[in-house]
């Protein structure tokens, strides 16, 4: 049953904003938001982990790295998204450190370089990223060398990787894109970071992970789009005592969230690396459910391919 057929069968009423299909906005102009994964640590066939795109010009600016989000970057480059062609995959943001947002850095080293990338990824996050960057360098030189050395000559410059360790302001900017880093709380991560990012057209927030913070309003201020992590009441209210504790430290509910977002006044509120894991009830229409009841502005839940 789709998602439409249950609100309806539930009689709820909600404020969507449609996803765009890529097939449609192939050739826009417009900034294009394409969620590349929108998992979480549970590997759930059906969600790549973390990573979504802001696409301007042709070019891509990536946040986050979770498993799967090379392939789903080519996948919406065949949708007409040329900016995510493998060749395009030249730069990411981490937002922080955890697993299931970095698991991907590998294939995104790489993959992209094999199948013709020619230039150097750059990779920026929190301290720790040039470490991790070294390490995975470290274990992928002999495949390197045989690469560049080797029969397939694949030339060296789209094997190096930069990384650029960052602190809270401006990252990145270059002519189609501004790109800011401000800090969030994290549980016990000493380091973790959302980005504000400002095209021609738009105003974008992505919170990262992060418990309730007016960090995330003060960025988006009236912004266009603002993506933010989120869980459900319902599920909270199921979970037991040690769960609660990690959620309220790490994690953001969608009565928090409606909280931030109603002094954020963001023009949408997409959800994304969302959360439900109460009983066979806690869903993506019970969380919708509970975002209309604490949150009057337009939402919508994105999924994996939907581009904004």
């Amino acid at each position: 049953m789709t998602l439409r057929l249950l609100l309806a069968a539930a009689a709820i009423t909600l404020v969507f904003s449609e996803p765009i299909s890529a097939q449609v906005k192939a050739d826009s102009t417009k900034t294009q938001i394409v969620f590349l994964g929108t998992g979480g640590p549970s590997p759930n066939p059906n969600k790549s982990g973390a990573a979504v795109a802001i696409v301007v010009n042709g070019s891509s600016y990536i946040v986050d790295a979770g498993p799967g989000l090379v392939r789903r970057a080519i996948q919406a480059s065949r949708l007409g998204v040329n900016g995510l062609a493998a060749p395009k995959l030249r730069r990411v943001f981490i937002t922080h450190h955890h697993s299931d947002h970095t698991l991907g850095l590998p294939d995104l080293m790489y993959t992209p370089w094999v199948v013709h990338r020619t230039v150097p990824l750059d990779v920026y996050g929190p301290p720790g990223i040039a470490a991790m960057v070294h390490h995975i360098a470290e274990a992928y030189a002999e495949d390197n060398d045989i690469r560049i050395n080797g029969l397939e000559r694949n030339t060296k410059p789209g094997s190096v990787i930069n990384a650029h360790e960052i602190k809270a302001g401006v990252v990145y900017k270059d002519a189609n894109i501004t790109v800011t880093a401000f800090p969030v709380p994290h549980g016990s991560w000493k380091y973790a970071f959302g980005y504000r990012f400002v095209t021609h057209d738009r105003t974008i927030v992505v919170s990262g992970d992060t418990s309730p913070t007016d960090a995330i309003s003060s960025a988006c201020n009236g912004c266009d789009v603002l993506l933010h992590e989120v869980y459900t009441v319902q599920g909270y209210a199921q979970s037991d005592t040690a769960w609660r504790s990690y959620l309220r430290s790490f994690h953001t509910s969608t009565q928090q969230l409606a909280n931030v977002a109603t002094k954020a006044r963001p023009g949408l509120l997409i959800l994304y690396h969302q959360m439900w894991f109460g009983d066979s009830t806690d869903t993506e229409a019970s969380m919708l459910s509970e975002m209309h009841k604490f949150y009057k502005g337009k939402v919508a839940s994105a999924h994996d391919l939907d581009i904004f």
